[in-house]
């Protein structure tokens, strides 16, 4: 996610490569990263963190508290501190590194080709200026929604942040129910692909809601309806709900 928000940065002119710093303990990414992108490159947090008026925070979050104890106190009053570490409570962020302006975001995969989706929130100390930096920085990634309450972000995690894994299972079984019943794999592959991208862009396009659209393409005692009294008798929305309410239980255990 971090490379996504790099790339996004770069394609998008809102910073130069030689404005970029980025630290990583692999000197291997570093390498790639310099040679692909052209930023500057250290093995050196602290260095990392001295060098812009934005310090983006992109660590697994078990690596958090070797990164809190090694850059506590380092940051300035004027910098934002922009953290995308799953799970990790603004509270956490502002006691251990003895910093105030923190924006938290809550992203997505689909911003690795643009298509992202953001959730943020920020502290109080956050100024407006720094606040249009966040928007423009995560609009690059694709969409981005402010929150007023951190609380919303684990709702976010849940929907929109496991969200993709959610579809791409639903696809991964629509697939095989479709080689099941005889379509060839390399058939049914593309066809599922190319139903789900253009019934998103339909969605997009339409202005419709989705109850408006699936109703469009259900008649009564068709194909469609016959699908769908199956996916009802399976319990299918409740499933969601189930799934969706596990993921929400999930963040906030991980965020304690």
């Amino acid at each position: 996610m971090g490379e996504a928000m790099l790339s996004a940065l770069l394609r998008q002119g809102l910073s130069s490569p030689q404005d970029v710093w980025v630290s990583d303990i692999k000197a291997e990414r570093r390498q790639y990263l310099k040679e692909k992108y052209g930023v500057a490159v250290t093995e050196n947090n602290r260095q990392a963190a001295t060098k812009g008026e934005i310090v983006v925070l992109a660590i697994k979050p078990q690596n958090l508290a070797e990164i809190i104890t090694e850059l506590e106190g380092k940051f300035q009053p004027g910098q934002l501190v922009l953290s995308i570490i799953a799970g990790a409570r603004i509270s956490t962020l502002r006691q251990g590194l003895d910093h105030k302006a923190i924006v938290r975001v809550m992203p997505n995969t689909p911003a690795q080709v643009g298509e992202g989706m953001s959730v943020w929130t920020a502290t109080p100390e956050v100024t407006e200026t720094q606040k249009q930096w966040a928007s423009l920085i995560l609009g690059a990634m694709g969409k981005e929604i402010y929150v007023d309450d951190e609380k919303y972000l684990d709702m976010a995690t849940a929907v929109s942040g496991s969200g993709p894994a959610y579809f791409f299972l639903f696809l991964e079984s629509l697939i095989e129910s479709a080689v099941n019943i005889g379509l060839p794999r390399d058939v049914a592959e593309p066809l599922v692909w190319q139903t789900f991208v253009g019934s998103s862009h339909l969605l997009q396009k339409s202005g419709k809601s989705p109850a408006e659209l699936r109703k469009q393409v259900t008649s009564p005692g068709g194909t469609t309806a016959a699908a769908l009294l199956e996916l009802e008798k399976g319990g299918f929305n409740s499933l969601v709900l189930q799934a969706v309410t596990a993921a929400y239980n999930r963040a906030k255990e991980l965020g304690k």
